[in-house]
């Protein structure tokens, strides 16, 4: 008994630290999430002779295109057109310049190109590999192929080749000088280089407004009435605690919350506080109870006798969703309508994100959170920067330390750059009970000690998902279609996770598709569903405003801001406290 004592005293003791340290060493990655993968795959890929037979073939034939392709190459005239062994695929931008079809340069990237072909071939269609497994294989193969492409090395791009030898290598020099200041940057935790263009309150964020409401979890901001009436309908809008509030309050000219104002709208949002060790046991519950309740207790104070338009950004739509469904449940209809963006409420496919969330990779993390308290910015930002690696990482590179080019930063990537940190039990909570178990989607996610269905909200959705999300991909996004039964309006506008939401009217090159399933009407499948939907090119916003305004009962004054008698006294201007803690 006593040794048991000891071993289970020794395993709480000495585990979570030695997690942590792991967790530490591999950028928060699971060992374990990688090698069980390539276990499965390889072995069961050993046992496969007829996979390993077509595998031999295809590589034969690839060697006899390419030794064709060489030859043709070789010998062909300066721009002559060479039939390619493989055919890049659509928006694949890469070996994209004119020197990439000189010899040998041309034969580097079909050799490349040949590689992924035989590759994909090889971690896919494996008998008895587990899907999940399969997906990750595939993943870890994309990396190391994208680590070895012959554009990310000096010696085999002949566009950087061609602008050292025109610069006489001052490209260069000015590479070493961008890669010096990232790194003194980086060690100093200082914001990227351009940032300071963008500050919160000043530049960004300044669209003006009060704090009328403050909590350990939240500012709420309303803002200024920008209009003589206004809806009498107010929004609350609830953006994602991963994020800082003012994404959607950027610089005056592609701000969605003054877009509203200027349409007539009084708007509300939640600032949320940037937790440190000291919040390190707050939950999901006292995001839902501190944050959304809050929050829409404020509002109904302010803006008395009327429901509210809520609207959900990422994981504050999830998070809405969640008190939509549990008011739903508890006869609460404060709510006129819901909106949801970019936002999933069924986690059964997540997309590219699932690949690094499994037991051991929860796991690894938690120990780590218990370690520090919170989960860093820096923490998340590896994995959604493995997910686009081409265009966060590689290209990156080599623009700026090679090409000693330096893209401008503009509004949105400086605040991408204002990242937040995430408390351990909050987020341990929300990976385990929505990506690992998906709760919500299938009824489990209690609320108040019940669970909360989502098919009980009645109120009419609109969601919107976008194209190129590798956050929330819209086809999960698109699942909320078979959770409810109500009035859904749906979406999908072109961009990515942040980009394809701030599309601001006259935007150029923004168009998107929209279509409404009426209550209790059959849900299509996604590829019906684009095939159906109508495409209508520029913002979706006055998409989204006309909604709004079909469901809104008419136009009041303008309300007071705040509501000192009932609690709510103005404690500041906009953009507050909490957004600037560091």
């Amino acid at each position: 008994m006593n040794t048991s004592n000891a071993a289970i005293s020794s395993a709480a003791r000495i585990d979570p630290q030695f997690h942590a340290a792991v967790a530490r060493a591999t950028a928060s990655l699971s060992p374990t999430s990688i090698a069980l993968p390539l276990l499965d795959w390889a072995l069961h890929l050993a046992s496969s002779p007829g996979k390993q037979l077509d595998l031999a073939g295809q590589a034969v034939a690839q060697a006899g295109q390419l030794a064709r392709y060489t030859r043709e190459a070789l010998f062909a005239a300066p721009g002559t057109g060479l039939r390619p062994c493989v055919e890049p695929q659509p928006g694949d931008r890469r070996f994209a310049g004119e020197e990439w079809n000189l010899f040998p340069f041309n034969v580097a990237q079909q050799c490349y190109r040949l590689a992924e072909q035989w590759w994909q071939a090889a971690t896919q269609g494996v008998w008895g590999v587990a899907a999940h497994h399969e997906d990750v294989v595939g993943f870890i193969a994309h990396q190391l192929l994208s680590f070895h492409s012959p554009e990310n090395y000096l010696a085999s791009n002949p566009v950087a080749l061609r602008r050292t030898l025109a610069e006489g290598g001052a490209n260069l020099a000015r590479g070493l000088g961008n890669l010096l200041d990232d790194v003194r940057r980086a060690s100093a935790g200082a914001p990227p280089a351009g940032a300071e263009r963008f500050v919160v309150g000043r530049d960004v964020g300044v669209t003006a407004g009060k704090v009328v409401y403050r909590n350990r979890l939240i500012e709420l901001i309303q803002y200024a009435p920008a209009t003589a009436r206004v809806k009498a309908e107010p929004i609350l809008i609830v953006p994602a605690w991963i994020m800082k509030y003012y994404i959607l309050d950027l610089s005056p000219h592609n701000s969605l919350v003054r877009y509203l104002v200027g349409q007539g709208y009084t708007v509300f949002c939640i600032s949320w506080k940037n937790p440190g060790a000291a919040e390190r046991d707050l939950g999901m519950d006292d995001y839902l109870r501190d944050g959304v309740y809050e929050a829409l207790a404020a509002v109904n104070a302010i803006v008395p006798k009327r429901k509210a338009h809520a609207a959900g950004y990422c994981l504050g739509g999830t998070l809405l969703s969640i008190a939509a469904a549990a008011m739903a449940r508890d006869g609460d209809d404060r709510l006129a309508s819901l909106t949801l963006l970019a936002a999933q409420t069924d986690f059964s496919e997540p997309g590219e994100l699932g690949l690094f969330i499994d037991e051991s990779a929860v796991s690894l993390l938690a120990a780590q959170m218990a370690h520090t308290g919170y989960l860093t910015a820096e923490q998340m930002a590896g994995a959604f920067q493995l997910l686009s690696s081409y265009e966060l990482v590689w290209a990156r590179l080599l623009r700026d330390y090679v090409l000693g080019e330096r893209l401008p930063l503009n509004d949105l990537m400086a605040w991408n750059a204002d990242a937040t940190r995430m408390p351990a039990l909050m987020h341990s909570q929300y990976l385990r009970h929505l990506y690992l178990h998906n709760d919500l989607a299938r009824g489990r996610y209690r609320v108040g000690g019940a669970p909360v269905l989502l098919n009980r909200i009645r109120v009419p959705l609109f969601c919107v998902g976008t194209l190129s999300d590798h956050v929330a991909p819209w086809q999960s996004v698109y699942k909320i279609h078979g959770l409810t039964v109500g009035e859904v309006t749906f979406a999908l506008t072109s961009g990515g996770h942040n980009a394809g939401i701030v599309s601001e009217p006259g935007h150029a090159h923004r168009h998107f598709s929209v279509l409404t399933r009426p209550a209790g009407g059959t849900t299509l499948s996604t590829e019906a569903w684009q095939q159906a939907a109508p495409r209508k090119e520029g913002s979706w916003w006055p998409e989204w405003q006309a909604w709004l305004a079909a469901r809104s009962s008419g136009e009041a004054a303008p309300p007071r801001m705040g509501a000192r008698a009932r609690g709510y006294a103005v404690l500041g201007d906009a953009p507050g406290s909490y957004v600037l803690e560091r």
